[in-house]
């Protein structure tokens, strides 16, 4: 494996990585996680950079001087593909609703609310997306919540009882990447081509 303990690319990697003409791509993801949370994110990134794929996030490699929704959307519009991951964040329990009975007496998990807004917004757009949620995060919330987005775009990682390695080596991982990463090559060929097409015979 090319990263190390500590989710640091090793230096062959990195010199491949730098080397290699990589597509952007928008990895729509948390800023605060925990040591499990960091690793699988860390060997999320290799997976994509070793596809060819760039990944692009705010405001870790990417920013701009505008408000947070323009910033989203400028980013947005500059992709070809969105992976989103929707991390466990808090830790909530429903005390109290104004529409009724308390849905559920169980606290959940839920992720961060940006990862309700950008994958939304990249699906406006048309960008190829791929949707990772940690297992038992927003099962009854937004895009996350069943039925909402494509079964072909979703694909859920049981932190409890699968580590990450083994979550990456599942027949269902790599075939939702390999769809993904092929549509986003898609994509960015069907953008980059001229709009009209001269040819001489």
């Amino acid at each position: 494996m090319s990263v190390n303990e500590n989710g640091e690319l090793t230096a062959l990697h990195q010199s491949c990585v730098d080397r290699a003409y990589r597509i952007p791509t928008f990895l729509s993801t948390s800023r605060t996680l925990n040591a499990t949370q960091q690793h699988f994110l860390n060997r999320l990134i290799a997976e994509i950079e070793t596809a060819l794929l760039f990944p692009r996030t705010l405001p870790v490699t990417e920013g701009y001087p505008e408000a947070i929704l323009t910033d989203i959307r400028r980013l947005v519009s500059s992709s070809y593909g969105m992976l989103a991951v929707n991390f466990r964040r808090f830790l909530v329990e429903i005390v109290q609703t104004n529409v009724g009975p308390t849905p559920t007496v169980e606290p959940f998990w839920e992720g961060s609310v940006y990862s309700q807004i950008e994958p939304a917004m990249a699906y406006q757009f048309g960008l190829p997306l791929l949707l990772v949620r940690e297992g038992n995060t927003d099962q009854t919330n937004g895009i996350w919540a069943g039925g909402i987005a494509p079964l072909n775009t979703f694909i859920v990682w049981d932190s409890d009882n699968q580590t990450v390695d083994a979550f990456f080596r599942t027949p269902e991982w790599r075939s939702a990447f390999a769809n993904w990463s092929a549509q986003v090559r898609t994509a960015f060929y069907i953008q980059t081509e001229p709009a009209f097409k001269y040819s001489c015979h």
